[in-house]
């Protein structure tokens, strides 16, 4: 199993219409290094659901449901799609500003690599972030 963190505008798409949908197509990515991420992922992965914009923080949970395959939307087979289904929303949103703060996460391609809007998530940053999800601080 991998971990993934995905990037979504919450006015375009957020977590809660995710819970509302069950089930969406993840789609809209463009970038090379970003489709070679969903070109990884299986059935099974789990990944956090990231609202940007000025919400910046950790919001959901939810799981890969399919292997890529070509957007149908779009006449490149290139631009590779999966489907994500929700899981839970977390106890407690994680900001980009508490993860920036933590030592744990040096390394981590989310503060390496901002732009990018698939970004995978290790073991170790994982359970580090599992941890802070469901702190009631």
């Amino acid at each position: 199993m991998a971990y993934w963190l995905l990037k979504t505008e919450p006015d375009k798409y957020s977590y809660a219409d995710l819970e509302r949908d069950g089930t969406t197509v993840w789609d809209g990515v463009t970038n090379a290094l970003a489709l070679k991420h969903i070109r990884t992922m299986l059935p099974g992965d789990l990944a956090w659901i990231y609202h940007t914009g000025k919400e910046r923080q950790i919001t959901g949970l939810a799981e890969i449901v399919t292997q890529p395959y070509p957007d149908p939307a779009l006449n490149d087979v290139k631009l590779v799609v999966v489907k994500v289904q929700a899981v839970r929303p977390v106890t407690q949103p994680v900001t980009l500003a508490q993860i920036k703060q933590e030592d744990q996460f040096s390394g981590f391609d989310l503060l390496r690599l901002p732009r990018l809007s698939v970004v995978p998530v290790s073991e170790v940053h994982w359970q580090h972030l599992i941890k802070l999800t469901t702190s009631e601080t």
